[in-house]
C-alpha cells in the first residue's frame, strides 16, 4: 500500500538555526524516509490494460487475476461510441510514451492495425503451443482468446425453420421481403471484419458485386449490430445478420428467435477472435506477462464462454457454445489476408453505401 505524507514547510531562517549536532539526525531520517518509500514502490506491482472487452465480462476476470497474483489492475475500458478503433488510436498516440502494458481486444482489426504501427511487442506465452497457428502472430506480437462468429438472428414467429435463411446470399432472395431482413453498416465493428473477410476468400470483385446487390435490392442497413438483434427480437425483421453475443442474450432473455450458422454448405462462418498483446516499451513487463499468461489460459477461456464474452473455443477439446452445431464449418480465411483486405473494402463499402 503507498501512503502519501503530506509536505512540511521549513523555512530558510529555520534552517539557519539547526547547529551541526541536528544534522546526523535529519540525515538518519532522511535515509529512513527514503528506505521506506522505496520499499512501498517495490511491492506495488501494477499492470495497466486497455480492455474492448464488454466490463461485465472482463472485469471479474481480471479481479480473479489481481487475487491470485496480488498484481494491482488499473483498467481503462473503451465505450461504447469509439468502439475499439478509440483504445486503438490511444495507444498509438501513446507509442513514444506508453502508458499501457496489454490491450485486451474482442476482435483482431485493430489488434493487427496496431502491429503495423510497431506498438506491440513480442512475447512468449506459457500456452502458446495449445493455440492453433491461425490464431496467433507467427512473430509472437498477438495471441487469440475467445471467439465470436457470424450468425442469422431468426425470429421463430415470422419465419418456420424450413424457412430459415442458409446463406448471405438469401438476402438477394424475393421470398424475403427486402424491408424485413437486414444487417449493420459494413464500415465498422465486425461487419466491416466481415466484408473484409469476404473480399479475401471470394476475390474483390464478387465481393463487391454481393454488396452492389444488396444496396440496390434495399435491404435494411441500420448502426450497430445491436440495432438488428432488436429489430429481429420486435418483430420488425424475419432475420438479420449479427454475433453470436449478441444473439445469446436475445436466447438468454427467452426471446422468440434462433441462431442460423451461415453458407455451412459453401464457404463456411466467420469466426472472429478476441486477441491480446504485450505493448512495445510496457512500463511493467513482468506484471504484463503474468497477465497474459492468465489470459491465456484455457481456464479463462472456459469461463469467458459460460459468460457470454464468446461463444466459440479457439483451442481443441473444449466446448463451444450450445448455439454452435456439431462440426461447424468455419470459412477458411487467415486474420492477416483479413486484415491486409480492409483498406480496399472500407473504401468500396464507403462508396457504396454512402448516405
Amino acid at each position: 500500500m503507498i501512503k502519501k505524507f503530506r509536505d512540511i514547510d521549513i523555512g530558510t531562517t529555520a534552517i539557519l538555526m539547526l547547529n551541526d549536532a541536528f544534522m546526523p539526525f535529519i540525515c538518519c531520517v532522511a535515509i529512513l524516509f527514503s528506505s521506506f518509500m522505496q520499499g512501498c514502490t517495490s511491492h506495488d506491482r501494477s499492470v495497466v490494460v486497455y480492455v474492448s472487452v464488454d466490463q461485465v465480462y472482463s472485469e471479474p476476470i481480471l479481479k480473479a487475476f489481481e487475487k491470485e497474483s496480488g498484481i494491482k489492475v488499473r483498467a481503462l475500458y473503451d465505450v461504447e461510441a469509439a468502439k475499439t478503433t478509440g483504445l486503438a488510436t490511444r495507444l498509438i498516440a501513446e507509442k513514444d510514451r506508453p502508458r499501457a502494458d496489454v490491450f485486451w481486444n474482442n476482435e483482431f482489426a485493430q489488434t493487427l492495425r496496431l502491429k503495423d504501427h510497431g506498438i506491440l511487442a513480442p512475447f512468449n506465452p506459457a500456452a502458446l503451443a495449445e493455440i492453433p497457428d491461425k490464431f496467433k502472430d507467427p512473430a509472437g506480437a498477438w495471441f487469440g482468446i475467445g471467439g465470436r462468429a457470424r450468425v442469422f438472428l431468426v425470429n421463430r414467429n415470422l419465419l418456420r425453420p424450413v424457412d430459415y435463411p442458409r446463406s448471405l446470399e438469401d438476402f438477394l432472395n424475393p421470398k424475403y421481403p427486402a424491408d424485413r431482413i437486414g444487417m449493420a453498416l459494413p464500415l465498422f465493428g465486425t461487419t466491416a471484419t466481415h466484408a473484409a473477410a469476404l473480399y479475401s476468400l471470394t476475390g474483390a470483385d464478387s465481393a463487391r458485386k454481393l454488396f452492389m446487390a444488396l444496396k440496390s435490392r434495399g435491404i435494411r442497413i441500420v448502426d450497430g449490430k445491436e440495432v438488428v438483434r432488436d429489430m429481429v427480437v420486435k418483430g420488425q425483421w424475419m432475420f438479420g445478420l449479427t454475433d453470436t453475443d449478441d444473439a445469446l442474450g436475445a436466447i438468454e432473455r427467452g426471446d422468440p428467435v434462433d441462431v442460423v450458422a451461415p453458407d455451412q454448405d459453401g464457404m463456411g462462418t466467420l469466426i472472429i477472435p478476441g486477441t491480446v498483446a504485450l505493448i512495445h516499451g510496457a512500463p511493467h513487463p513482468k506484471e504484463a506477462g503474468a497477465l497474459i499468461n492468465f489470459l491465456l489460459r484455457a481456464e479463462t477461456e472456459n469461463k469467458l464462454i459460460s459468460a457470454g464474452s464468446c461463444q466459440w473455443p479457439l483451442r481443441g477439446g473444449m466446448k463451444a457454445a450450445p448455439m454452435f452445431p456439431a462440426g461447424l464449418k468455419v470459412m477458411p480465411v487467415t486474420l492477416e489476408d483479413v486484415h491486409k483486405q480492409l483498406s480496399q473494402t472500407m473504401a468500396d463499402m464507403r462508396e457504396i453505401f454512402a448516405r
